[in-house]
């Protein structure tokens, strides 16, 4: 009885550690890989909700844009990003994973064959 007593105790902490380990509400800055070779800082503002992540990207062209489709789950954030550029849409998926006080992202064009571009977001 003692051995599940404990058991159930150290399954209650790793859990507890584990979503405080995903918790990546506030602000997140990150230099992130154009076409050319150049980076622009890009700001993200996150807020969760549960398993929900909302908020924006600021820094890229066109001002702010919100969040769409966010969610968290462990240690894996994924949202999209949709813009307009010159009456067409483009969507860019992101999909990271958190790493203490850093989210390592991976972002690409929907529907393109690009290889993804890889940048680290910290707080």
């Amino acid at each position: 009885m003692k051995r599940i007593i404990v058991g159930l105790c150290a399954l209650i902490l790793l859990s507890t550690v584990a979503a405080f380990a995903a918790d990546v509400s506030g602000v997140w800055k990150a230099a992130v890989p154009g076409r050319g070779g150049e980076t622009r800082e890009v700001t993200f503002t996150f807020k969760v909700d549960g398993e929900k992540l909302t908020g924006t990207m600021s820094g890229g062209q066109g001002g702010d844009v919100e969040l769409q489709d966010g969610k968290v789950a462990g240690d894996a954030v994924t949202f999209k990003v949709k813009r307009e550029f010159n009456g067409n849409s483009v969507v860019m998926l992101y999909e990271g994973k958190v790493e203490a006080s850093e989210i390592k992202f991976k972002s690409t064009r929907e529907g393109s064959d690009r290889p993804p571009r890889e940048f680290t977001a910290k707080r």
